[in-house]
Protein backbone atom coordinates (compact mmCIF):
# COMPACT_ATOMS: atom_id res chain seq x y z
CA UNK A 1 0.00 0.00 0.00
CA UNK A 2 1.38 3.37 -1.10
CA UNK A 3 1.84 6.60 1.01
CA UNK A 4 -1.57 8.05 -0.95
CA UNK A 5 -3.23 4.99 -0.17
CA UNK A 6 -2.44 5.09 3.40
CA UNK A 7 -3.64 8.80 3.57
CA UNK A 8 -7.00 8.11 1.79
CA UNK A 9 -7.62 5.24 4.32
CA UNK A 10 -6.59 7.15 7.40
CA UNK A 11 -8.72 9.82 6.50
CA UNK A 12 -11.51 7.49 5.21
CA UNK A 13 -11.87 5.54 8.29
CA UNK A 14 -11.75 8.25 10.85
CA UNK A 15 -14.60 9.24 10.06
CA UNK A 16 -16.37 5.81 10.57
CA UNK A 17 -14.69 5.48 13.78
CA UNK A 18 -15.86 8.57 15.32
CA UNK A 19 -19.23 8.05 14.14
CA UNK A 20 -18.93 4.61 15.54
CA UNK A 21 -17.88 5.94 18.93
CA UNK A 22 -20.44 8.77 18.89
CA UNK A 23 -23.02 6.46 18.04
CA UNK A 24 -22.24 3.84 20.89
CA UNK A 25 -21.74 6.61 23.48
CA UNK A 26 -25.70 7.91 22.33
CA UNK A 27 -26.74 4.49 22.38
CA UNK A 28 -25.73 3.03 25.82
CA UNK A 29 -23.37 5.53 27.71
CA UNK A 30 -25.28 8.58 27.74
CA UNK A 31 -26.73 8.72 31.00
CA UNK A 32 -29.26 11.56 30.88
CA UNK A 33 -31.43 10.35 27.60
CA UNK A 34 -33.23 12.18 25.12
CA UNK A 35 -34.92 10.27 22.93
CA UNK A 36 -34.04 12.12 19.49
CA UNK A 37 -30.27 11.18 20.31
CA UNK A 38 -31.43 7.44 20.80
CA UNK A 39 -32.40 7.91 16.88
CA UNK A 40 -29.06 10.09 16.09
CA UNK A 41 -27.01 7.26 17.64
CA UNK A 42 -28.59 4.67 15.63
CA UNK A 43 -27.77 6.48 12.35
CA UNK A 44 -24.35 7.25 13.65
CA UNK A 45 -23.85 3.64 14.00
CA UNK A 46 -25.45 2.69 10.93
CA UNK A 47 -23.40 4.37 8.20
CA UNK A 48 -20.51 4.06 10.25
CA UNK A 49 -20.79 0.68 9.88
CA UNK A 50 -21.28 1.14 6.16
CA UNK A 51 -18.58 3.51 5.46
CA UNK A 52 -16.16 1.52 7.57
CA UNK A 53 -16.48 -1.75 5.85
CA UNK A 54 -17.00 -0.06 2.25
CA UNK A 55 -13.47 1.51 3.20
CA UNK A 56 -11.91 -2.31 4.18
CA UNK A 57 -13.70 -3.76 1.29
CA UNK A 58 -11.78 -1.19 -1.14
CA UNK A 59 -7.99 -1.90 0.45
CA UNK A 60 -8.90 -5.58 0.68
CA UNK A 61 -10.93 -6.86 -1.78
CA UNK A 62 -10.15 -10.23 -0.90
CA UNK A 63 -12.91 -10.22 2.04
CA UNK A 64 -15.46 -12.81 1.89
CA UNK A 65 -18.61 -11.21 -0.33
CA UNK A 66 -20.91 -11.39 2.79
CA UNK A 67 -19.03 -8.96 4.54
CA UNK A 68 -20.13 -5.79 2.15
CA UNK A 69 -23.69 -7.10 2.65
CA UNK A 70 -23.15 -6.84 6.08
CA UNK A 71 -23.01 -3.25 5.80
CA UNK A 72 -25.79 -2.84 3.41
CA UNK A 73 -27.95 -4.21 6.08
CA UNK A 74 -26.55 -1.64 8.69
CA UNK A 75 -27.91 0.79 5.70
CA UNK A 76 -31.20 -0.70 5.88
CA UNK A 77 -31.60 0.77 9.45
CA UNK A 78 -30.39 4.12 8.54
CA UNK A 79 -33.84 5.56 6.61
CA UNK A 80 -36.14 4.48 10.01
CA UNK A 81 -33.40 5.92 12.45
CA UNK A 82 -33.45 9.06 10.08
CA UNK A 83 -37.53 9.42 9.79
CA UNK A 84 -37.95 8.91 13.97
CA UNK A 85 -35.62 11.19 14.42
CA UNK A 86 -37.55 13.97 13.07
CA UNK A 87 -40.49 12.43 14.29
CA UNK A 88 -38.91 12.70 18.00
CA UNK A 89 -37.18 15.76 17.62
CA UNK A 90 -40.88 17.96 16.96
CA UNK A 91 -43.52 15.27 19.22
CA UNK A 92 -41.13 15.50 22.17
CA UNK A 93 -42.79 13.89 24.71
CA UNK A 94 -46.13 13.04 22.43
CA UNK A 95 -43.80 10.53 20.71
CA UNK A 96 -45.13 7.15 20.90
CA UNK A 97 -41.73 4.87 21.43
CA UNK A 98 -43.75 2.01 21.84
CA UNK A 99 -44.80 2.30 18.15
CA UNK A 100 -41.09 2.79 17.14
CA UNK A 101 -39.83 0.10 18.58
CA UNK A 102 -42.50 -2.26 16.89
CA UNK A 103 -41.61 -0.65 14.01
CA UNK A 104 -38.21 -1.33 14.07
CA UNK A 105 -38.86 -4.91 14.94
CA UNK A 106 -41.04 -5.23 11.86
CA UNK A 107 -38.22 -4.13 9.83
CA UNK A 108 -35.63 -6.31 11.66
CA UNK A 109 -38.22 -9.47 10.97
CA UNK A 110 -37.96 -8.08 7.02
CA UNK A 111 -34.34 -8.13 7.14
CA UNK A 112 -33.85 -11.42 8.27
CA UNK A 113 -36.65 -12.33 5.57
CA UNK A 114 -34.91 -10.93 3.11
CA UNK A 115 -31.56 -12.80 4.19
CA UNK A 116 -32.59 -16.13 4.19
CA UNK A 117 -33.00 -15.43 0.26
CA UNK A 118 -28.94 -15.61 0.01
CA UNK A 119 -29.12 -19.38 1.59
CA UNK A 120 -32.07 -20.23 -0.56
CA UNK A 121 -31.42 -18.29 -4.09
CA UNK A 122 -27.80 -16.48 -3.66
CA UNK A 123 -27.88 -15.46 -6.85
CA UNK A 124 -30.76 -13.50 -7.33
CA UNK A 125 -29.70 -12.11 -3.90
CA UNK A 126 -26.37 -10.67 -4.69
CA UNK A 127 -28.48 -9.12 -7.70
CA UNK A 128 -31.34 -7.42 -5.83
CA UNK A 129 -30.64 -7.20 -2.24
CA UNK A 130 -28.71 -3.51 -2.43
CA UNK A 131 -31.67 -2.51 -4.65
CA UNK A 132 -34.11 -3.62 -1.63
CA UNK A 133 -31.95 -1.35 0.61
CA UNK A 134 -31.86 1.27 -1.58
CA UNK A 135 -35.76 1.07 -1.93
CA UNK A 136 -36.13 1.42 1.97
CA UNK A 137 -33.95 4.06 2.27
CA UNK A 138 -35.50 6.28 -0.29
CA UNK A 139 -38.89 5.64 1.38
CA UNK A 140 -37.60 6.84 4.51
CA UNK A 141 -35.63 9.73 3.11
CA UNK A 142 -38.86 11.38 1.56
CA UNK A 143 -40.91 10.40 4.60
CA UNK A 144 -38.45 12.09 6.51
CA UNK A 145 -38.46 15.28 4.34
CA UNK A 146 -42.10 15.08 4.29
CA UNK A 147 -42.36 15.04 7.89
CA UNK A 148 -40.08 17.90 8.51
CA UNK A 149 -42.02 19.83 5.89
CA UNK A 150 -45.16 19.35 8.19
CA UNK A 151 -44.08 19.89 11.54
CA UNK A 152 -42.28 22.83 10.34
CA UNK A 153 -45.01 24.42 9.30
CA UNK A 154 -46.60 23.81 12.78
CA UNK A 155 -43.61 24.36 14.34
CA UNK A 156 -42.79 27.87 14.28
CA UNK A 157 -39.25 27.44 15.95
CA UNK A 158 -37.89 23.96 15.53
CA UNK A 159 -34.54 22.20 17.08
CA UNK A 160 -32.12 24.14 14.48
CA UNK A 161 -29.96 20.80 14.83
CA UNK A 162 -32.70 18.83 13.00
CA UNK A 163 -32.19 20.71 9.70
CA UNK A 164 -28.12 20.11 9.20
CA UNK A 165 -29.09 16.13 10.36
CA UNK A 166 -31.97 16.07 7.54
CA UNK A 167 -29.06 17.57 5.30
CA UNK A 168 -26.71 15.65 5.58
CA UNK A 169 -28.78 12.16 5.47
CA UNK A 170 -30.01 13.17 2.41
CA UNK A 171 -26.16 14.34 0.91
CA UNK A 172 -24.61 10.61 1.86
CA UNK A 173 -27.91 9.12 0.50
CA UNK A 174 -27.78 10.62 -2.90
CA UNK A 175 -23.95 10.38 -3.00
CA UNK A 176 -24.59 6.84 -2.36
CA UNK A 177 -27.38 6.53 -4.99
CA UNK A 178 -25.21 7.72 -7.49
CA UNK A 179 -22.36 5.70 -6.91
CA UNK A 180 -24.17 2.45 -6.92
CA UNK A 181 -26.08 3.60 -10.12
CA UNK A 182 -22.49 4.48 -11.88
CA UNK A 183 -23.68 8.17 -12.28
CA UNK A 184 -20.54 9.54 -10.76
CA UNK A 185 -16.70 7.40 -11.08
CA UNK A 186 -15.70 8.04 -7.50
CA UNK A 187 -14.24 5.12 -5.53
CA UNK A 188 -15.62 3.92 -2.82
CA UNK A 189 -13.04 4.81 -0.09
CA UNK A 190 -12.93 8.21 -1.84
CA UNK A 191 -16.54 8.50 -1.88
CA UNK A 192 -16.65 7.68 2.20
CA UNK A 193 -13.95 10.32 2.75
CA UNK A 194 -16.65 12.73 1.42
CA UNK A 195 -19.22 10.76 3.69
CA UNK A 196 -16.96 11.41 6.56
CA UNK A 197 -16.14 15.32 5.95
CA UNK A 198 -19.74 16.01 5.39
CA UNK A 199 -21.51 13.77 7.95
CA UNK A 200 -19.38 13.90 10.63
CA UNK A 201 -17.71 17.28 10.80
CA UNK A 202 -21.61 18.46 10.96
CA UNK A 203 -22.24 15.69 13.81
CA UNK A 204 -19.60 16.55 16.28
CA UNK A 205 -19.78 20.36 15.86
CA UNK A 206 -23.21 21.04 15.66
CA UNK A 207 -23.80 18.51 18.48
CA UNK A 208 -21.64 20.25 21.05
CA UNK A 209 -23.27 23.38 20.21
CA UNK A 210 -27.08 22.15 20.29
CA UNK A 211 -26.60 20.35 23.28
CA UNK A 212 -24.72 23.82 25.18
CA UNK A 213 -27.68 25.54 23.80
CA UNK A 214 -29.99 23.41 25.48
CA UNK A 215 -28.79 22.85 28.11
CA UNK A 216 -29.22 26.58 29.08
CA UNK A 217 -32.62 26.64 27.94
CA UNK A 218 -34.00 23.95 30.07
CA UNK A 219 -31.76 25.20 32.95
CA UNK A 220 -33.45 28.06 32.42
CA UNK A 221 -36.94 26.58 31.98
CA UNK A 222 -36.07 24.59 35.44
CA UNK A 223 -35.56 27.33 37.68
CA UNK A 224 -38.12 30.10 36.37
CA UNK A 225 -41.17 27.99 34.59
CA UNK A 226 -43.17 25.16 35.68
CA UNK A 227 -45.42 22.73 33.56
CA UNK A 228 -48.83 24.23 33.05
CA UNK A 229 -51.53 23.21 35.28
CA UNK A 230 -53.23 21.44 31.99
CA UNK A 231 -50.33 19.76 31.03
CA UNK A 232 -49.01 18.84 34.53
CA UNK A 233 -52.76 16.96 35.10
CA UNK A 234 -52.71 14.81 32.02
CA UNK A 235 -48.95 14.25 33.53
CA UNK A 236 -50.45 13.35 37.35
CA UNK A 237 -53.27 10.93 35.49
CA UNK A 238 -50.79 9.06 33.44
CA UNK A 239 -48.52 8.48 36.37
CA UNK A 240 -51.04 7.67 38.66
CA UNK A 241 -52.31 4.85 35.70
CA UNK A 242 -48.40 3.69 35.39
CA UNK A 243 -48.42 3.66 39.28
CA UNK A 244 -51.36 1.67 40.27
CA UNK A 245 -51.75 -0.27 37.18
CA UNK A 246 -48.12 -1.36 36.92
CA UNK A 247 -46.96 -1.06 40.32
CA UNK A 248 -43.47 0.38 39.06
CA UNK A 249 -42.99 1.61 42.53
CA UNK A 250 -42.05 -1.70 43.81
CA UNK A 251 -39.02 -2.34 41.31
CA UNK A 252 -36.58 -1.43 44.03
CA UNK A 253 -33.79 -0.34 40.92
CA UNK A 254 -36.77 1.74 39.27
CA UNK A 255 -35.10 4.75 38.47
CA UNK A 256 -35.80 8.30 37.13
CA UNK A 257 -34.84 7.95 33.46
CA UNK A 258 -36.85 4.58 33.67
CA UNK A 259 -40.19 6.21 34.67
CA UNK A 260 -39.47 9.46 32.11
CA UNK A 261 -39.26 6.06 29.39
CA UNK A 262 -42.64 5.02 30.54
CA UNK A 263 -44.38 8.61 30.38
CA UNK A 264 -42.03 9.45 26.91
CA UNK A 265 -40.76 12.46 28.20
CA UNK A 266 -37.17 13.25 28.78
CA UNK A 267 -36.05 12.63 32.46
CA UNK A 268 -35.10 16.43 32.65
CA UNK A 269 -39.26 17.48 32.23
CA UNK A 270 -40.50 14.34 34.25
CA UNK A 271 -37.88 15.88 37.38
CA UNK A 272 -39.07 19.60 36.76
CA UNK A 273 -42.99 18.30 37.05
CA UNK A 274 -42.21 16.59 40.15
CA UNK A 275 -40.42 19.02 41.77
CA UNK A 276 -42.02 22.20 40.30
CA UNK A 277 -45.66 20.94 40.18
CA UNK A 278 -45.93 18.44 42.73
CA UNK A 279 -43.30 19.71 45.31
CA UNK A 280 -41.54 15.85 45.78
CA UNK A 281 -38.83 14.93 44.62
CA UNK A 282 -38.14 11.26 42.64
CA UNK A 283 -37.35 9.27 45.61
CA UNK A 284 -39.99 11.05 47.90
CA UNK A 285 -42.97 10.30 45.20
CA UNK A 286 -41.94 6.57 44.38
CA UNK A 287 -41.37 6.07 48.56
CA UNK A 288 -45.02 7.48 49.00
CA UNK A 289 -46.46 4.65 47.25
CA UNK A 290 -44.25 2.12 48.85
CA UNK A 291 -45.29 3.39 52.29
CA UNK A 292 -49.11 3.90 51.42
CA UNK A 293 -48.72 0.28 49.74
CA UNK A 294 -46.99 -1.11 53.16
CA UNK A 295 -49.72 0.44 55.36
CA UNK A 296 -52.21 -1.17 53.30
CA UNK A 297 -51.04 -4.34 53.91
CA UNK A 298 -50.21 -4.16 57.63
CA UNK A 299 -53.88 -3.22 57.97
CA UNK A 300 -55.19 -5.81 55.86
CA UNK A 301 -53.38 -7.99 58.27
CA UNK A 302 -50.80 -9.65 55.71
CA UNK A 303 -49.05 -12.16 56.80
CA UNK A 304 -45.81 -11.26 55.89
CA UNK A 305 -42.82 -10.06 58.64
CA UNK A 306 -42.58 -6.81 58.98
CA UNK A 307 -39.39 -6.57 57.25
CA UNK A 308 -40.96 -8.37 54.34
CA UNK A 309 -43.39 -5.64 53.34
CA UNK A 310 -40.46 -3.85 52.99
CA UNK A 311 -38.95 -5.87 50.30
CA UNK A 312 -42.38 -6.48 48.81
CA UNK A 313 -43.53 -2.93 48.33
CA UNK A 314 -40.19 -2.15 46.47
CA UNK A 315 -37.41 -0.87 49.30
CA UNK A 316 -33.96 -2.96 48.95
CA UNK A 317 -33.11 -3.04 52.71
CA UNK A 318 -34.92 -3.18 55.90
CA UNK A 319 -33.27 -0.01 56.88
CA UNK A 320 -34.15 2.13 54.21
CA UNK A 321 -38.01 1.02 54.58
CA UNK A 322 -37.73 1.60 58.11
CA UNK A 323 -36.71 5.18 58.37
CA UNK A 324 -38.59 6.03 54.95
CA UNK A 325 -41.76 4.72 57.20
CA UNK A 326 -40.95 6.84 60.24
CA UNK A 327 -39.64 10.09 57.99
CA UNK A 328 -43.23 9.71 56.17
CA UNK A 329 -45.64 8.22 58.82
CA UNK A 330 -44.26 9.83 61.98
CA UNK A 331 -43.95 6.48 63.35
CA UNK A 332 -42.13 2.57 63.25
CA UNK A 333 -43.77 0.32 61.08
CA UNK A 334 -44.05 -2.06 64.26
CA UNK A 335 -45.85 0.49 66.54
CA UNK A 336 -48.40 1.68 63.40
CA UNK A 337 -49.22 -2.37 63.22
CA UNK A 338 -49.84 -2.06 67.04
CA UNK A 339 -51.95 0.85 66.56
CA UNK A 340 -54.38 -1.14 64.10
CA UNK A 341 -53.91 -4.26 66.37
CA UNK A 342 -55.45 -2.22 69.35
CA UNK A 343 -58.29 -0.53 67.42
CA UNK A 344 -60.05 -3.66 65.82
CA UNK A 345 -61.83 -4.83 69.41
CA UNK A 346 -62.84 -1.50 69.78
CA UNK A 347 -64.11 -1.40 66.20
CA UNK A 348 -65.94 -4.68 67.05
CA UNK A 349 -67.47 -3.55 70.49
CA UNK A 350 -69.18 -0.66 69.00
CA UNK A 351 -70.84 -2.55 66.61
CA UNK A 352 -72.23 -4.72 69.64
Amino acid sequence: MSFGQQMLFFFSAIGAFNGLLLGIYLLFIKKNRYIPDFFLGLILLTLSIRVGISVCIYFYPDWPRIIPNLGFSALFFTGPALYYFIRSSFLKEQFDLKNAIKSFGILTLVLCGAGLLYLVFPILWDNYFGTFIYGIWTIFIFLSVYDYYIFSEKNTKPDKFILPVLISNIIIFLTYQFISTGWIQVYCAGGSLVFSFVLYANFLVLFNKKHQSTATKEENKYFNKKISDLQADNFVSKLERLMNAEELYKNPNLKLIDLALKMNMSAHQLSQFLNDNLGKSFSTYTNEYRINEACNKIENGSYLKIEEIGYEVGFNSKSTFFSTFKKIKNTTPLLYKQSQTASEPLFQSSNL
